[in-house]
């Protein structure tokens, strides 16, 4: 025994000197410190630092100690732990290649070690063995020691078995390591330690995956003969193990059925499929015949994963076969049900993600134009399920972008619905089984069908990813406009468009739906860059080209041209809306305005030119869709640009004769006409107008601005119902041009539902309202003309008094009174429901017209044309202040505010020729300020505050050389008088929308007003209507006197003369004596002694012969009158004041109270001792409580409990009503007890007396 003692001395020796050692080192041991925090750059940082610490000291105790410290933070408790320390020992083991990996991996066993380790630290052992493996494999080394390769799949295969704690770590570790040794290792040492699990594979999925990465690893150690002798068979995938196959893939989907994952499993069965050559077997025995007929859930989605994961791996052959065989109807049916619930799972973005990787990485234009065409081919009721604008077509070559455009051409000419992979919902299903499909559900499939294919070709051309050249474009744009305005008569090898035909021609609602489509596709091609465009937008101050080919030739002008090319060959096709005679004149001088101002292009101003060339064939092409409605805009359009072109030529106004005076200006005209194509529902018309009016805003004169603000004027309704009619049929156009449009694949049960619904509250809606006066007066007739009404007065409850015909004759009465009052409140309705939509219309037309005037303010800020918008777009903010609360209202005017705002009255650029308009300034600014006091909303009174502070800086205009006191043509008397009436509203009213804050930014901007409205503003100090404005006119004043320049400009007597003036009212208005203090007066005190800091500070330095004596005076009673704290905003602002004046604050002496002599003191509380072996009272267990006795009967008890001490006092001692009287009782019980045996102890008595009394029994014993 005393050698065993010794053998744990020596033992122990070891670490005492060790960690003597290293309390010399802390920075060593803050890297094991740092292994343990969740960061993880800080961890890695701390794997680094260890490792170049050990390399430069080269010290084996620290060596040492580190692999130990390495070791037992394997299985730390930590999760993010573990990885750090694994990571540092691999590290270590790499950089040290003469410490032995088995020393190491004996280390690990024996550390945590799973047979011997507790219940409780099974976990962590585990956790601790995993990592140390990891650790040996990071190290590199591994392969090279085989030993501890076999070392360490033993120990993997002992992990594998708690799996309720590692999960499937272990397998994958193991994997990794196969992946790494050598053939000749596996076949020497690990093959006879894998022989049980790889005999096994058809058992569990880790062991079958095991088999299948050794056979991908060492196809030489694994040969069929091997195989034979190993699982009965030469192959894997056969007919007889497929069964067991699909068994294991049940249990693996077991194991990942929460989580969005693959089992690897299934990818490496895949594979081996394919190097078998029993892919089809494979698919159809274990996946299609296997997982899909397990129910819908975890299965099917791991098949759909496979299928996404499978794309780049088959052939064309087989991804023909996989693509349109069951697992892709499965999927499709789930993007079905997927879309009519919310809450469903959805695989979508999932699969999205699969066909994305395979077409990026596909070199082959067949195999992508397969997949392309079998997702496309996916429909539901003839629509396809995948969505219009998918953004996988991005990755397309362009030969497959190439095919796959004229299969969805193809598809549109010759809708057949056979060749579509069609899904169906159970509903479907149930109606297909009483009544097979009918011509006119075909028909609208096949409607669907090309409206899906319509939205897919407009997102090819919209997306500026797709890499698509511009025959393909033109290709895509001239299919469309020529099966939207046009059909075939007779096929021409000259136009491409007549050799296909369409086999089912198209409807009213399809050719609608496809001329939309056309306008938003001419939209796309406006704001399509070139080609080459891409690579120089990295460059700085790069402009963008848009909606031009690589010629510079515009989008617009070829299917301008195309369209020509069809209008001259009526033989050959036949327009859907043939052109009268004006109209075929109008486009014909439409060409002619276009080529000259293509020539005018090349010799200048070619941004104007391309403007016009665009407005003109836009509405050209518009001209097809409503003819009638834009023939008079288009002549006015040519009149108005053959004006602007003789205005540049003649530049003398005077040789005009009075007649063209007479009639409006060019620009007039022209902005006219961009009102009128604003009206129509057209975001590339929109776009259009704005480009325009941006090059004609230098012509822009009074009259076409005021034509402009007229459009917004909240006051003329004539306007508004002028623009509605333009808008009101064509209102569907706007949301097709959006290329918004989805397929339609709800179900027309829903529809059904949906309308009853609507039907419903359209009932209750009319219950509801209240019945009109007119109808209760017919109602009374009908009854009095039947002697309904007198029966009901009489009380007669006889039914036999009318017989059958009056009964019936009274029963039409009413029911055509009743349809009569029907219809009058249905036509109400519709009357109400059509002017909100006329007002919707409306409000959406001058949001439109706002991008003129915002182009005008951005573009002419410097013209005197800009002054006039200043009261057109307040007036538009008052009334939208006031006006309801919907989207559109709220839009519209945050766009007039930012507008007013930002770009007019904060831009840096402004009108400085207004000295002609001196007086009519004035006058504005007079008038907005008289708005302004009479305002009740500070909001609005804000942007009114704002105008008139434009006007002055208008007025004023850019000083030469920065004066101070230059105000250039401002009348300063008046204005100074202006906002002298303003200020003093504010500080006179009670409820004013002006604020102090207006003011200070009136003060800090021209300090010249400042000055001449201080003396008022100092007035308001003590005159201010309430607290509040004498509070904000000490503000103003702080703003005012720490403004240096309002400083310059009073420099001298009259700054001394104002200090003076400051601190008389300042004396007066901190006279607190009489007022009640609350927390107005509060606030009112701390902006007063802000101001009297300020002024105190200045005066004293800069020495001015200023009376402070006064202001001391008045401000040392202070803490008598207010309630002063130890701290706060008022108390040290008051301190800071008086110090500044030469008063210190007090410290606060802490003073015992005194005591009186005439009260005696009482006596000190007993102190509480602690009482030690005892339980607290919450950890007692509680006695049920006792019956109450008599006094005999409690006598007796307490005699035949043999002399032992009296019971506890009783529960509930501290309780109110009944228990108090039960207290009382066994207290008297207890008294009488007391005096029938004193030796005893009272039964009743206090806790604390009883413990001390066994307390002091204890003592004597």
């Amino acid at each position: 025994m005393l050698a065993g003692m010794v053998e744990l001395q020596e033992k122990a020796a070891e670490p005492a000197r060790t960690l003597g050692i290293l309390q010399q080192n802390r920075e060593f041991l803050d890297f094991f410190w740092d292994l343990v925090k969740p960061d993880q750059e800080i961890r890695l940082r701390a794997v680094e630092k260890l490792i170049k610490y050990l390399k430069n000291s080269n010290k084996e105790d620290e060596l040492e100690y580190a692999i130990k410290r390495l070791v037992d933070g394997l299985a730390h408790t930590r999760e993010t732990a573990r990885p750090g320390f694994s990571l540092a020992l691999g590290q270590l083991l790499e950089s040290f290649e003469e410490l032995p990996l088995q020393d190491i991996l004996h280390r690990i066993t024996d550390k945590h070690d799973l047979q011997t380790a507790k219940k409780k630290l099974i976990r962590t052992a585990a956790f601790g063995s995993l990592f140390g493996v990891l650790a040996l494999h990071q190290s590199g080394r591994l392969c090279k020691e085989p030993l501890v390769v076999l070392g360490c799949v033993q120990l993997l295969q002992n992990l594998s078995q708690h799996r309720q704690h590692v999960k499937d770590l272990p397998n994958k570790t193991m994997m990794d390591i196969l992946t790494e040794v050598p053939e000749k290792v596996f076949e020497e040492v690990l093959l006879s330690a894998l022989k049980t699990d790889l005999e096994s594979a058809f058992k569990t999925p880790e062991q079958l995956q095991l088999l299948l990465v050794a056979l991908e690893r060492f196809p030489q150690s694994l040969k069929p003969k091997k195989l034979k002798k190993l699982l009965g068979s030469s192959n894997i995938i056969n007919d007889d193990n497929i069964s067991k196959l699909t068994e294991v893939l049940k249990l693996s989907v077991q194991y990942v059925k929460k989580e969005c994952v693959l089992p690897a499993v299934f990818m490496d069965l895949l594979k081996l499929s394919l190097r078998e050559n029993s892919f089809q077997l494979f698919w159809n025995g274990a996946i299609v015949d296997g997982m899909l007929w397990q129910p819908p859930g975890p299965a099917h989605y791991i098949s759909f994963r496979l299928l996404g994961s499978a794309l780049p791996l088959l052939s064309l052959a087989q991804l023909k076969e996989v693509l349109s065989g069951k697992v892709m109807k499965q999927y499709g049916e789930h993007l079905v049900a997927s879309a009519q619930k919310q809450d469903r799972f959805k695989l979508a973005p999932e699969m999205d993600t699969y066909v994305s990787d395979f077409l990026q990485g596909c070199e082959d234009a067949d195999k992508q134009m397969a997949v392309m065409v079998a997702f496309s081919s996916l429909a539901h009721r003839g629509s396809p399920v995948v969505p219009c604008v998918w953004r996988v077509v991005q990755h397309l070559r362009p030969p497959a972008l190439r095919s796959y455009v004229a299969w969805l051409k193809s598809n549109f000419l010759d809708p057949r619905m056979e060749r579509l992979l069609h899904l169906s919902v159970r509903k479907q299903k149930k109606e297909q089984k009483k009544e097979r499909w009918q011509e006119e559900q075909d028909w609208k499939d096949s409607s669907r069908l090309r409206k899906w294919i319509l939205g897919r070709l407009t997102s090819i051309v919209d997306n500026h990813q797709v890499k698509k050249d511009e025959d393909t474009i033109m290709e895509v744009a001239r299919f469309i406009f020529f099966h939207a305005f046009f059909s075939t008569k007779k096929a021409s090898a000259d136009i491409p468009e007549t050799e296909e035909q369409l086999h089912v021609p198209l409807d009213a609602a399809t050719r609608a739906a496809m001329v939309n489509f056309f306008f938003g596709l001419l939209m796309s091609m406006h704001n399509l860059p070139l080609a080459d465009d891409t690579a120089k937008e990295q460059a700085p101050n790069h402009k963008r080209t848009l909606g031009v080919t690589a010629d510079g030739t515009l989008w617009i002008y070829h299917l301008v041209e195309y369209a020509q090319v069809l209008l001259s060959k009526p033989k050959l096709v036949q327009s859907a809306q043939t052109f009268s005679l004006e109209q075929r004149q109008a486009w014909d001088s439409m060409l002619e305005s276009v080529a000259s101002l293509k020539k005018k292009a090349k010799k200048g101003h070619s941004a104007e030119s391309r403007a016009f060339q665009q407005l003109f064939l836009l509405v050209g092409l518009h001209l097809f869709k409503a003819p009638d409605e834009l023939l008079d805009i288009m002549r006015d359009l040519q009149s108005c640009v053959n004006k602007a072109q003789l205005a540049t030529k003649k530049k003398k106004a005077k040789q005009a004769s009075k007649q063209e005076e007479a009639e409006p200006e060019w620009v007039e005209v022209l902005v006219d006409i961009l009102l009128s194509l604003l009206s129509q529902p057209s975001r590339h018309i929109r776009q259009v107008c704005k480009t325009v009016f941006t090059s004609i805003c230098p012509h822009v004169n009074a009259a076409a601005l005021t034509a402009i603000l007229d459009v917004l004027d909240p006051d003329r309704d004539s306007m508004e119902e002028g623009t509605v009619v333009v808008v009101e049929d064509n209102k569907k156009a706007d949301k097709d041009e959006e290329m918004d449009e989805e397929s339609d694949t709800s179900d027309d049960d829903d529809d059904e539902e949906e309308e009853e619904d609507d039907e419903e509250e359209e009932d209750e809606e009319m219950e509801e309202q209240e019945v009109d006066q007119k109808f209760k007066m017919d109602l009374m007739k009908v009854l009095q003309k039947n002697n309904a009404l007198a029966r009901e007065e009489d009380g007669s409850d006889d039914d036999d008094d009318m017989d059958d015909d009056s009964m019936m004759k009274l029963d039409k009465s009413l029911s055509a009174l009743f349809s009569e009052q029907k219809k009058k409140m249905q036509a109400k309705k519709d009357e109400k429901t059509k002017l909100q939509k006329e007002k919707t219309l409306v409000r959406d037309f001058k949001i439109k017209v706002l991008d003129l005037v915002e182009v005008f303010v951005s573009r002419q800020a410097g013209s005197p044309l800009v002054l006039g918008l200043v009261q057109p777009l307040l007036s538009i903010i008052d009334r939208g202040m006031n006006s309801g609360s919907e989207q559109q209202e709220q839009e519209f005017l945050r766009r007039a505010a930012d507008i007013f705002k930002n770009q007019l009255c904060r831009s840096k650029v402004y009108c400085k020729t207004a000295a002609d308009r001196q007086g009519e300034l004035h006058d504005l600014l007079e008038k907005l300020m008289e708005k302004t006091q009479k305002l009740a909303d500070s909001s609005v009174c804000l942007y009114y505050f704002s105008a008139s502070v434009y006007l002055i800086k208008v007025l004023r205009g850019a000083p030469a050389d920065a004066e101070t006191r230059f105000m250039g043509n401002v009348d300063v008397e008046k204005v100074s008088a202006i906002f002298r009436a303003a200020l003093g509203s504010f500080m006179s009213r009670r409820k004013s929308a002006l604020t102090g804050q207006m003011f200070a930014d009136l003060f800090n901007r021209f300090p010249v007003l400042c000055v001449n409205l201080l003396d008022a503003t100092v007035q308001n100090i003590t005159t201010g209507v309430r607290e509040h404005q004498q509070g904000q006119a000490c503000v103003l004043v702080l703003r005012a006197m720490q403004n240096k320049e309002v400083q310059q400009l009073m420099s001298g007597a009259p700054w001394v003369a104002f200090c003076t003036k400051v601190v008389a009212q300042l004396v007066v208005a901190l006279d607190l004596s009489g007022q009640t203090e609350n927390k107005v007066l509060r606030d009112k005190v701390v902006k007063l002694l802000e101001l009297c800091q300020f002024l105190v500070k200045h005066v004293r330095q800069q020495t001015l012969s200023v009376d402070l004596e006064t202001l001391k005076n008045v401000l040392q009673p202070m803490t008598n009158v207010l309630t002063f704290k130890n701290t706060g905003t008022l108390e040290d602002t008051y301190w800071a004041v008086m110090k500044h004046l030469g008063v210190i604050k007090p410290k606060a002496e802490k003073t015992k109270p005194v005591k009186d002599a005439s009260q005696p003191t009482p006596p000190p509380p007993p102190a509480k001792k602690k009482r030690k072996g005892f339980l607290p009272e919450s950890k007692k267990r509680k006695k049920r409580p006792q019956p109450v006795l008599e006094p005999a009967m409690a006598m007796a008890a307490a005699a035949g409990e043999g002399g032992t001490s009296g019971p506890a006092a009783p529960r509930g001692d501290n309780k109110k009503g009944k228990n108090n009287k039960r207290k009382q009782k066994r207290k008297a019980d207890g008294a009488a007890a007391s005096q029938g045996g004193p030796a005893k102890k009272s039964k009743t008595q206090p806790d604390k007396k009883k413990k001390k009394k066994k307390k002091g029994a204890g003592g004597q014993i």
